[in-house]
């Protein structure tokens, strides 16, 4: 019988990716440029994430965690892959992006084999081999609908996202929350030099909050408070909740349809994520991919 713990990570995981499914429709709602958009988002999720903890660190007595070169590194990746995904959605579909970007957990896999001596097992390979097939078909049709740019800035979120994995994999002691909450106020502080922070109206400004803390913020707590109660595996696969439900609340409310490249490539990916992630839930095992968080989270 199913533990309480585990019927409680799994709803928080849930919960998590509904939370961050929501990132491509606010960005689609908002009329502000991505670089504004972008300063906004980080400084709420930044704001709320620090608030979060000053309260935890008061109820528990905790100290205030010390940031070294792993949680530092963490941080940058989370600035790099926020601003990337911001950018990649002004240039490319919410379909395109978020299944492009879905591909993170495979480079760190990749990454950590390289760098850490990580195992990765046959059928990780091939899942890697076919996700990075299905995305070549997605990126085949980009050139002619000019979205090209907005797909190589999703695997730059992608890229990103693994390098923070891997650096926390290094050192897994690193204090995820406060690394998140520097990751977010670092993609504020990159995008102030080209944003127009005052030009925001008021309902603007309300969706940039809510991008920030119910997005983003929000959503990076769910994920890290339940995924350590359920198997990595199985966080995998209720985490592709995310890839299916962000394109489904865009198409639903603005009427922006996947292309047949896109459907077809996508469906290449979120077929070979799935049966890894069953695979490696049904016969669990050490491997460098299927251990790895998914998204810690970055986006």
């Amino acid at each position: 019988m199913r533990s309480e713990n585990a019927r409680r990570g799994a709803l928080l995981v849930a919960a998590a990716a509904c939370c961050f499914s929501s990132g491509g429709l606010i960005a689609r709602l908002v009329a502000t440029d991505p670089w504004t958009t972008s300063f906004w988002r980080g400084l709420c999720a930044a704001a709320f994430l620090a608030a979060v903890l000053g309260l935890r660190a008061r109820a528990t007595g905790e100290r205030r965690p010390r940031l070294g070169w792993p949680a530092l590194a963490f941080a940058c990746s989370i600035a790099t892959a926020s601003t990337c995904f911001l950018l990649a959605l002004d240039r490319t579909s919410v379909a395109n992006t978020l299944v492009v970007m879905s591909t993170g957990p495979y480079l760190a896999g990749l990454l950590g084999w390289l760098l850490l001596g990580e195992r990765v097992r046959a059928r990780s390979w091939l899942a890697m081999t076919i996700t990075l097939a299905g995305t070549a078909v997605m990126v085949s049709g980009s050139r002619a609908a000019g979205t090209l740019a907005g797909d190589f800035l999703a695997l730059g979120m992608a890229a990103s996202f693994a390098i923070g994995v891997v650096a926390v994999r290094a050192n897994p002691r690193v204090p995820m929350a406060p690394a998140a909450a520097l990751g977010a106020l670092l993609a504020s502080a990159l995008a102030l030099p080209f944003a127009e922070p005052l030009s925001v109206g008021a309902r603007d400004l309300g969706l940039l909050a809510l991008f920030g803390v119910g997005q983003f913020a929000a959503g990076f707590l769910l994920f890290t408070a339940g995924a350590p109660l359920i198997p990595a595996a199985e966080a995998s696969l209720i985490g592709l909740l995310e890839t299916v439900l962000g394109p489904l609340w865009v198409w639903l409310a603005l009427g922006e349809e996947p292309g047949p490249r896109t459907l077809f490539g996508g469906a290449m990916v979120l077929g070979a994520m799935v049966i890894h992630a069953t695979l490696d839930f049904v016969a669990p095992g050490p491997d460098a991919v299927s251990n790895l968080p998914r998204r810690g989270r970055s986006q």
